[in-house]
């Protein structure tokens, strides 16, 4: 189990570093609200990061607001919930016929690793801590029974 817990605590902190990594080099990310905005900061992310729903956006607001940019990709990352599925296949769908590539790799990936733990970016913070800490737990118990 801890080396199960560890292992995900793992492969989300690569998908993080390299989501810093994309960002650095210029590519924006899409996120639903401004406290996911407030989540990946605090993760590391330093690049554009857009929210699509704050102060009353369209989604052709914010299309408009990434091609002002002009970037070559874009980085969807909205929440894991049947809304934030269905923005992701609108502005997926929007940002092709911009001839922006829209990049779902990050979302997928994660989806894959805390969808039944967490349904949005916000959520993030806390799921990794709490991750670390069972994790912490239970090497503590391990050792514990060791000795």
């Amino acid at each position: 189990m801890s080396t199960h817990l560890k292992e995900k605590e793992e492969k989300i902190q690569q998908l993080l570093e390299r989501l810093i990594e994309e960002s650095a080099r210029g590519t924006p990310i899409i996120v639903e609200g401004k406290k996911d905005v407030e989540t990946l900061r605090a993760l590391g992310v330093q690049g554009t990061i857009v929210s699509a729903k704050t102060g009353g956006k369209s989604r052709l607001d914010v299309i408009s607001e990434v091609e002002i940019a002009r970037p070559r990709e874009v980085i969807l990352l909205l929440d894991f919930d049947r809304q934030g599925k269905e923005w992701s296949k609108i502005l997926k769908e929007r940002l092709e016929r911009a001839r922006i590539r829209p990049n779902l790799k990050f979302w997928k990936e994660l989806q894959g690793l805390v969808s039944k733990e967490v349904k949005d970016i916000e959520g993030l913070t806390s799921y990794i801590e709490t991750l670390k800490k069972k994790a912490q737990n239970l090497n503590w118990n391990l050792s514990s029974l060791l000795l």
